[in-house]
């Protein structure tokens, strides 16, 4: 997963700064959730007909500095901050990425490319394109570059919105996966797509100056708009191709449509509380999965034979549902896990060890409201279950009497393909087991999932990606699925690269 965020300045009195690029630099702060491996910022100067890009391995804040980023001039800028899934986690595959193709374009993206492997072996039979990192936007970068220049007379350098369109075109038609991008045109301006399912958030924002000048804006969510004053104008619309030319004037076109599947988890886990997606409040949205939660609860609650003392958030996606619950079921809400917020979130660490020791580390008990208590903990989901048997055992030695999980998804039984990267179906907890069984094994005494239903009510829409409960993929082939489950197997060895969700 990860976050990608854009600006273009359309003021006609252009001075040579990097004002474009530092308020790049604000976004990805506020993206940082999306992603910690790798940062980068590239900026292109019309006065010097240049790119100019920093990036490097970490976070935001540890890549940039008031020298580098004074470096980066120009009025339009784009910047990334990864999460990473195919290629490994080293400098040549952080983004964005830059081609000297069709006069020069950059790129950078979210999501995964599911038929990465097989196009990349047929675009350097077939076109004589050699990739040379291991990162899936080369590959939509180096095809979409070859596709505007093919067949027209782009050599002239006369770029139209429709030659863009073909080529987005050209794109959906190849690509399995689920990708929103963004990217600058040399001498021309911004553009940005978004898969035909739309599984990854895009939004467009902008902003007016006093002094008439437009800026506009396209990031993965709603909140880098709100950290830097920007306007939500809208979500970029599934299969949408939009080109945002040097004096704003702006150009859209849906170039194919496809049944909308968005990520379920971005609202239940990925997205932060204060963004709104497909026009749906994220932390509404927590709400509603606490109400309903609440619901099966009481229902399950009248079966145990002590009385709950309290409801307990994992820190910190689950607070907002467990808040619902509280409220519903007339118990206090209680912080008893404290987060140190120094700490990376647990699945986009690079090995086992170093997730078991941040689950430690992050995570600092309040005996006081732990221990001789019966504890409703909730938390938003579970995968292999390593941080739940962590977390249970901690409460468990600071003194709790008897734990209910409650989890505001369903059972993840099913791998995703689309940027999360959970393992093989072997390595999910709740595959082919019941609700009794993951139970005992995390080491509680009752479990309670929401359900798919439940999911659609809560978020008030049908129109989404659930294929890791349901195994519905909107877009995967059976070649793609056996390739990544084989793909999965090998990255699960490999402790330089971040796959493994807890």
């Amino acid at each position: 997963m990860c976050g990608i965020f854009g600006i273009i300045i359309t003021d006609n009195n252009y001075s040579r700064n990097h004002e474009a690029a530092l308020e790049v630099y604000k976004g990805l702060l506020s993206l940082q959730h999306r992603g910690q491996d790798a940062s980068g910022i590239c900026s292109y100067d019309i006065k010097d007909n240049k790119f100019h890009i920093e990036k490097g391995i970490g976070p935001v804040s540890s890549i940039f500095t008031n020298t580098n980023l004074s470096n980066l001039v120009g009025k339009v800028s784009i910047g990334h901050t990864r999460y990473a899934t195919t290629g490994g986690n080293d400098k040549e595959n952080a983004q964005p990425i830059i081609t000297g193709n069709a006069s020069g374009v950059s790129m950078a993206h979210n999501g995964n490319i599911i038929n990465y492997h097989r196009l990349k072996n047929d675009i350097k039979s077939k076109y004589g394109i050699q990739l040379l990192t291991d990162s899936d936007l080369e590959l939509i970068l180096q095809l979409w570059t070859y596709y505007l220049t093919k067949d027209n007379n782009f050599q002239t350098n006369e770029f139209s919105f429709e030659l863009g369109v073909n080529a987005t075109k050209n794109i959906f038609d190849k690509l399995e996966g689920a990708y929103s991008v963004i990217g600058i045109l040399s001498d021309k301006g911004m553009f940005a797509f978004r898969d035909p399912n739309g599984i990854r958030p895009l939004v467009l924002g902008k902003k007016v100056l006093e002094d008439g000048t437009t800026k506009y804006t396209i990031a993965s969510e709603s909140c880098a708009l709100n950290f830097s004053g920007y306007e939500l104008v809208r979500d970029i619309k599934p299969g949408e191709f939009i080109y945002i030319d040097i004096s704003g004037k702006i150009q859209n076109k849906i170039v194919k449509e496809e049944k909308k599947q968005s990520c379920m988890f971005e609202w239940i886990y990925f997205a932060a509380a204060e963004s709104k997606i497909e026009n749906i409040s994220v932390y509404t949205a927590r709400l509603n999965l606490g109400k309903q939660l609440g619901i099966k609860l009481k229902n399950s609650l009248k079966q145990i034979d002590y009385k709950l003392d309290l409801v307990m958030p994992v820190p910190d996606t689950s607070r907002t549902a467990a808040i619902s619950v509280s409220e519903y079921l007339s118990l206090p809400y209680r912080e008893g896990l404290i987060k140190n917020r120094y700490i990376q979130r647990s699945f986009i660490l690079n090995s086992q060890k170093k997730r078991e020791q941040a689950v430690e580390l992050k995570l600092a008990p309040i005996q006081s409201e732990i221990n001789n208590k019966n504890i409703l903990l909730i938390d938003d989901s579970i995968v292999r279950g390593t941080t739940s048997k962590k977390i249970i055992s901690l409460l468990k030695k600071n003194g709790a009497k008897n734990i209910i999980l409650g989890i505001t998804c369903p059972p993840i039984k099913h791998p995703c393909f689309y940027g999360v990267d959970f393992p093989d179906e072997c390595q999910l907890i709740a595959n082919n087991k019941s609700q009794t069984e993951v139970a005992k094994m995390i080491g509680v005494e009752h479990i309670i999932f929401l359900d798919q239903k439940d999911i659609q009510n809560s978020l008030n829409q049908s129109n989404l990606c659930l294929a890791c409960i349901n195994k519905c993929y909107p877009t995967i082939t059976d070649e793609g699925k056996n390739f990544t489950i084989n793909r999965q197997k090998e990255l699960l060895k490999d402790e330089s690269i971040n796959t493994i969700w807890q």
